[in-house]
């Protein structure tokens, strides 16, 4: 056991004083406490199995922490976060900025630390330009950051190096200020595929996050790699999707139970998919306001024997309007972003969208902000009957939130913003809306 101080200087050698000399003697070195049964250790050294078990699991204990694997007994128990009153979690409330005051206020503070935010929106709504602001925010001190290096984890594309660079340059919470955050400050990995994106998220992610006190993890994007694995021809449809489902409960619960016990924020940026809407019965029942009753057949029946029954029978809606209203297609307007607004205006996206991964993952996460875009057009010329892009019109839409009120139906209560070569900016009710943004803008940074 004369290796044992080599290897791990801080072993506390002198609880085990009485067991180390025979060890020695017998030529017992750490290699063997790790891998060689303790029975058989105790049989060849000539010593107590229950000392010698003891002192197995010791050496293997502080191999873990060294190693960033596990915490030391000192720290915080497993249960302590459980046992916290709810001033502490008040004074412990942590949230990393969008560098914005009017988008922040409809986060109430910005991206809270401890649960799952999603960030949703179709090609160029400004997710990327979302997360690497966050990625520079959360090495500003308090209220803005956490004073922490984040973690970046791209399923498409590498790190957006030159867009960073611009935001170091020109944004303008980073003049004025003592310690400007630095690249240096961002790790990156890219996983091309699920069994990297897998091995990387359950194994390599929890050392990170301890080793280099990392207080932000991005994915960009979640549903990339799942899309290319299960998304394709399989003889077997229903088993190939109940092993995604699956998969995405055991991510949604890993990334839940670290964002909890590490306290960080864990940040994941979602692809869309257009909507098939189908004119139902339901859809003309939210738009005329009126539930329709039952056939007069089944209600004015002379078997019934009272009038009053059929009277009453009017006010209720049909099994098959309860159906309608049960269902997926119509619940879904509530929890994905796109379509909740009965009555949408003229300022409404023209196409619905639903997010990635289905009602599986929308179960899993605590936050859901959804990035609506809708294009402005303007004729090409007076005898010419086509239309030409003329501007974008962005909304940071809150869908749903344990920290933040939602931002209601349509988006007229969500918080208007635009894309510059400076950041992410929110834009007043009363601001005129004739300011025209260039379409070669929005492709450069509304990434």
């Amino acid at each position: 056991m004369t290796d044992l101080a080599s290897i791990l200087p801080s072993f506390p050698v002198h609880k085990y004083s009485h067991l180390l000399p025979s060890l020695e003697r017998h030529l017992v070195t750490t290699v063997d406490l790790l891998t060689l049964d303790s029975l058989d250790i105790a049989k060849r050294a000539l010593l107590p199995v229950l000392d010698v078990k003891k002192l197995c699991a010791a050496v293997l204990e502080a191999f873990q922490v060294s190693l960033g694997l596990l915490e030391d007994n000192s720290s915080r128990s497993k249960n302590e976060i459980l046992k916290r009153t709810g001033e502490q979690i008040v004074n412990n409330w942590s949230t990393i900025s969008v560098l914005d005051d009017g988008l922040d206020y409809g986060l109430r503070g910005g991206i809270p630390t401890g649960s799952i935010t999603e960030i949703t929106g179709e090609s160029g709504a400004g997710k990327t330009q979302f997360l690497v602001t966050l990625l520079l925010a959360a090495q500003l001190p308090p209220p803005h950051g956490l004073s922490s290096p984040s973690l970046y984890i791209s399923t498409e594309s590498a790190l957006p190096v030159t867009r960073i660079r611009q935001l170091l340059l020109v944004h303008p919470a980073f003049k004025n200020i003592e310690k400007i955050p630095s690249l240096d400050q961002i790790i990156s990995i890219v996983t091309p595929d699920l069994e990297s994106q897998d091995h990387i998220l359950y194994f390599q992610v929890p050392v990170a996050v301890r080793r280099y006190g990392i207080r932000l993890l991005i994915i960009d994007s979640i549903a990339s790699n799942y899309r290319a694995e299960f998304d394709r021809d399989d003889p077997k449809p229903g088993a190939n999707m109940a092993k995604r489902s699956q998969d995405l409960i055991k991510l949604g619960h890993f990334l839940r139970k670290l964002a909890v016990e590490l306290d960080i924020a864990v940040v994941v940026a979602n692809q869309v998919a257009d909507r098939v809407v189908e004119n139902s019965r339901v859809e003309n029942t939210l738009n005329s306001g009126e539930l329709p009753a039952e056939s007069p057949r089944s209600l004015s029946s002379p078997d019934l024997g009272t009038s009053s029954l059929s009277e009453d029978s009017k006010l209720l809606p049909n099994h098959k309007i309860i159906k309608d209203f049960l269902s997926l297609d119509h619940q879904q307007r509530w929890f994905t972003g796109w379509g909740d607004d009965p009555h949408p205006s003229a300022i409404g996206p023209t196409h619905l969208k639903t997010p990635s991964l289905g009602l599986i993952w929308s179960n899993q996460i605590a936050c859901r902000i959804a990035l609506i875009k809708k294009p402005i057009y303007k004729r090409s010329g007076e005898c010419d009957s086509s239309e030409l892009v003329m501007k974008w019109r962005r909304w940071q839409k809150v869908v749903f939130a344990s920290h933040a009120p939602e931002s209601g139906v349509g988006v007229h209560s969500a918080v208007e913003f635009e894309i510059r070569g400076d950041g992410i900016r929110s834009l007043d009710k009363q601001q005129d809306k004739n300011e025209i943004e260039p379409e070669t803008g929005g492709q450069n940074h509304g990434i």
